[in-house]
């Protein structure tokens, strides 16, 4: 297995847990991230908070705007919760607004909730997500589509070709063909226009307009290698 890289937010140096992914082997790269504590290229984003900072985060409107961004910039959204759930009961006496703001994220925002005791066990599941997630995009990239699907009807090709865009799916397809009413109309599109349409936040949108505009250059090896490289002397 190659290298396994995890971003991580500045703010999280003195936490313990960068160390302890450092120690089980993953390539840990610190940066200023804007949305998250630690990000899984390139699609988790995961959001780490000790009880205690998640009881005060629900009162002082953080949690709720930290979800929104989440959900709205990544496709793999993912809340870390650490420590005992009840010493919550210790912090608050507003219990049932803590099972509320759980309940929120889950069914609202569908966030995961993940919860562990401390830092270790913080950092091993990070670590085992990482892991997961780069075998997946392994696997994906090593699959080889030898033949098109048996498509009948224009409709059913064009939902077929936005597809194929990154961070949409079949529901989404269906949404931005409805909004723009052509595959050549979602092709030409602005990063505003297409960051308009339900489900595509304007980092998405961004990134769908690079790939369509970007001039055909296959990556080598090679080329991978310096790209990691001058990332990490930035």
């Amino acid at each position: 297995m190659r290298m396994v890289i995890i971003y991580v937010d500045e703010r999280e140096k003195g936490s313990g847990v960068p160390e302890k992914l450092k120690a089980m082997g993953l390539t840990v790269i610190f940066k200023m991230l804007p949305i998250g504590d630690y990000l899984i290229p390139d699609e988790i984003a995961i959001e780490r908070k000790r009880i205690d900072d998640f009881v005060s985060s629900i009162f002082d409107g953080r949690l709720f705007n930290q979800a929104k961004k989440l959900v709205e910039n990544y496709p793999k959204p993912v809340m870390i919760v650490e420590g005992d759930l009840n010493i919550a009961r210790k912090i608050t006496s507003r219990w049932s607004s803590v099972i509320g703001a759980l309940i929120s994220l889950s069914l609202d925002f569908n966030i995961p909730i993940l919860y562990t005791s401390n830092t270790q066990e913080t950092a091993e599941l990070i670590k085992h997500i990482a892991i997961r997630e780069h075998r997946r995009k392994e696997k994906r990239a090593s699959v080889v589509i030898n033949k098109k699907p048996r498509l009948a009807e224009t409709h059913e090709w064009q939902e077929y070709i936005v597809q194929s865009l990154p961070y949409v799916g079949p529901k989404l397809a269906r949404r931005l063909l409805n909004h723009f009413g052509s595959v050549y109309r979602i092709f030409n599109a602005t990063v505003s226009e297409l960051a308009k349409v339900e489900g595509l936040g304007e980092k998405r949108a961004s990134e769908i307009v690079r790939i369509i505009r970007a001039q055909y250059k296959p990556t080598s090896e090679v080329d991978k290698v310096k790209k990691l490289t001058s990332f990490l002397e930035e």
